[in-house]
């Protein structure tokens, strides 16, 4: 009985070791592996009740995290980066992937590499390294407030309250936009600081790239329109133009809180026996729009604040009309739903044209009636957003939510944007599937490295760890069909 025992705890030793050596290396990587031993045949890999995957928490603040200041070196072939697993010859000067065994040259300032003079990247112990590019300067976070203004007084007083202490807690150099919406949607310019001044849309019709350009006046007189998907300066806008509708936080405070006094409920009349007509689509799509001609490719976030259910426009959820209820589960269930489907096509395409500008939905429903979660949920998801539901906008889920979010310290949710996952495997190894708040890019290079987009829920700007959501699986091959993000 003795030997058995004190077999028993040697071997519970051995384990409480091993499991010590991965939290270390958990600690030192950010990475954890859902399993410690790679399966060695087809068989194996069967038999794995869960399957292989890699937890990675991308911007992990770590406290030992090499930091190189230049630029990686990449295979020419499969866009790995150098590491400390390659093959390397030093008479020759070269250097063997070891993902597609491409054989690379080093560069010029590489040809004093050798055996007792290594770069960074060869070392055993950084495989894990940040690089700092020198001279290059990061854009400033865009934040795009829309705001629904067919709630009582009560509710409206506490949203501007809310949004003037955040544009308080924003960066000096963040830039801040504002739309507001009820029976048409409005475009606040708050460039122009002499009288308040909005551009209007009919909340009714959809809104086109080339309405929104011609409408806001971004394209000047005699200059031709920018071809594709999205515009910028690269494309034309100046950015005089961009900052009549995009201002920097330090510069738009006072205009901004001069404006949200003012702000009144829709003026529009609504019948007894109808409801508030809200065109919560329409104003979404025109945000997605201005934010896309404005600064494609660049961290933004739209933070929307619903008090109802959509009535107008392309993603309604629910008639103007009383006496039609708004759906509940067991018509989801039963697909009774007649608006439910349009509206999930609307906001999927409109998730599509956020993900590929790098740009976030983030979503504040404070209503004792649904507001249509379950339609706009796959935009918000897909973009890595996030969600807070509470009863009023004075309630303190709300509150405490709403400035965390923009609150910098170590128990609050700051936010990172537009990232990009980059993942090469080896030549028998495909990516399954992937959970976590990310999107496919669409995009394969040498048939073994994919592409995700990933809008981070992370740090103040640039650090904090990832938030993992739900789980939804697209094939290697075409990467068509799979969502989510930004494992």
């Amino acid at each position: 009985v003795c030997v058995c025992v004190c077999a028993e705890e040697s071997c519970g030793r051995r384990k409480g070791r091993a499991m010590a050596e991965f939290a270390n290396m958990e600690a030192v990587e950010g990475l954890r592996m859902s399993w410690n031993i790679w399966p060695g045949t087809k068989g194996e890999a069967a038999k794995c009740v869960v399957p292989l995957a890699a937890v990675f928490t991308p911007l992990r603040s770590l406290p030992n995290m090499p930091v190189l200041p230049y630029s990686p070196l990449r295979c020419k072939s499969c866009r790995s980066v150098l590491n400390p697993y390659c093959r390397v010859d030093f008479s020759a000067k070269i250097w063997v992937c070891p993902f597609c065994f491409q054989r690379n040259h080093f560069p010029e300032h590489y040809m004093a590499i050798s055996e007792n003079n290594l770069p960074a990247e060869l070392f055993p112990h950084c495989t894990t390294v940040e690089y700092y590019l020198p001279g290059e300067q990061a854009s400033p976070p865009v934040f795009l407030f829309v705001l629904d203004t067919c709630i009582i007084e009560e509710e409206l007083g506490y949203v501007k309250m809310a949004l003037t202490q955040a544009v308080g807690l924003l960066p000096e150099h963040a830039l801040v936009g504002l739309i507001t919406f009820g029976t048409q949607v409005h475009v606040h310019e708050l460039g122009f600081s002499d009288i308040p001044k909005s551009y209007v849309f009919k909340g009714s019709k959809e809104v086109t790239k080339d309405q929104i350009l011609d409408q806001l006046g971004l394209i000047p007189p005699g200059k031709p329109k920018p071809v594709g998907v999205i515009a910028g300066v690269s494309d034309g806008l100046s950015a005089k133009s961009i900052s009549r509708f995009l201002l920097a936080a330090a510069d738009c405070e006072f205009i901004l809180t001069a404006l949200l006094d003012e702000l009144q409920r829709d003026p529009w009349p609504v019948q007894t026996d109808q409801r508030a007509t809200r065109c919560t689509s329409t104003a979404l799509s025109v945000a997605a729009g201005l934010l896309g001609t404005c600064v494609p490719g660049t961290g933004a976030r739209i933070l929307a604040f619903l008090g109802g259910p959509c009535t107008e426009g392309s993603g309604i959820i629910v008639s103007k009309d009383l006496s039609e209820p708004i759906r509940s589960h067991k018509d989801l269930e039963k697909n009774a739903t007649p608006h439910f489907q349009k509206a999930v096509k609307f906001y999927e395409n409109l998730s599509k044209q956020l993900v590929n500008q790098g740009h976030v939905l983030d979503l504040f429903a404070c209503a004792l009636d649904q507001v249509g979660v379950a339609e706009i949920k796959v935009a918000v998801e897909k973009t890595g957003g996030l969600v807070v539901l509470a009863e009023s906008f004075g309630h303190s889920v709300f509150k405490d939510s709403f400035k965390q979010i923009f609150e910098a310290g170590d128990y609050t949710l700051g936010l990172s944007f537009n990232g990009i996952l980059e993942m090469s495997c080896s030549k028998d190894v495909k990516i399954q599937g992937i959970i976590g708040p990310c999107a496919s890019l669409e995009k394969l290079l040498a048939e073994r490295c994919v592409f995700f987009r990933h809008c981070y829920r992370s740090g103040k700007y640039n650090s904090l760890e990832d938030v993992w959501s739900r789980q939804e699986y697209f094939t290697s091959h075409f990467l068509r069909g799979g969502y989510k993000r930004n494992f």
